[in-house]
């Protein structure tokens, strides 16, 4: 299985600094065509930063966003061209961008703030209302038709966390519990294996050919761990 290249505490050198992380950013606001430079895109890009490291976050941090913008670049959609892999980036961007804990809500939120945010940066032919959609189609992790479209890309590396290495995937695990304090172990626990369990037992995980061969194996494993550890 490979890790994505500056994904927290996959032994990547170096790392990914924000002034790195920031410029993909900018670079896919120009690939669709923004204006990157005339319109604060660095500001815009260190506001959605500030969003990610707010502190009621548990998994759905800034550690989540650099790791699925690092599946991104490694996760290969045999139809995907340079404005596409854009779009996808900059719904990784988005993805979580508003996160208060509300399934659905909070996805169309943050489409809500992607599209008007990327419309003021002069994103072309309908760009920026793609880019919505692509944040909503995360709210549920539908396995996508097109196994080679923009779609499926951020569908997998959203879900790259149940392949990573089985220390990072229980540290994964401690995180998303981190973020339902008020709810009993045993809800919890029922709840979760309800989550899960389906990704274990439908017939394919992932949705491209490239992560479907790479990551299921790693991904059933961890998976089948942690419902025995929910019991």
């Amino acid at each position: 299985m490979s890790v994505p290249q500056c994904a927290p505490g996959a032994g990547e050198v170096g790392g990914c600094d924000d002034g790195r992380v920031i410029e993909g950013f900018v670079d896919a606001v120009r690939v669709l065509g923004g204006r990157p430079a005339a319109d604060g895109c660095e500001g815009v890009a260190a506001r959605l930063l500030e969003r990610w490291r707010e502190p009621h976050r548990g998994y759905h941090d800034e550690q989540h966003l650099r790791e699925v913008l690092a599946a991104v670049d490694t996760v290969r959609g045999a139809a995907l061209d340079l404005r596409g892999r854009a779009a996808v980036t900059l719904a990784a961007w988005y993805h979580d961008a508003v996160y208060e804990g509300r399934p659905g809500e909070d996805e169309e939120a943050s489409a809500r703030l992607a599209e008007s945010e990327l419309s003021a940066r002069g994103l072309d032919g309908g760009a920026a209302a793609r880019v919505a959609g692509l944040v909503r189609s995360t709210a549920e992790h539908r396995l996508p038709s097109d196994p080679d479209g923009p779609e499926a890309v951020l569908h997998d590396a959203d879900l790259w966390i149940l392949a990573s290495p089985p220390e990072r995937f229980d540290e994964y695990c401690r995180q998303v519990r981190a973020e339902y304090p008020h709810v009993s172990d045993d809800d919890y626990s029922r709840g979760r294996r309800g989550v899960l369990t389906p990704f274990v037992t439908r017939p394919r995980l992932y949705a491209t050919r490239d992560a479907h061969e790479r990551w299921t194996a790693a991904a059933r494993a961890n998976l089948r761990r942690e419902l025995a550890r929910l019991g």
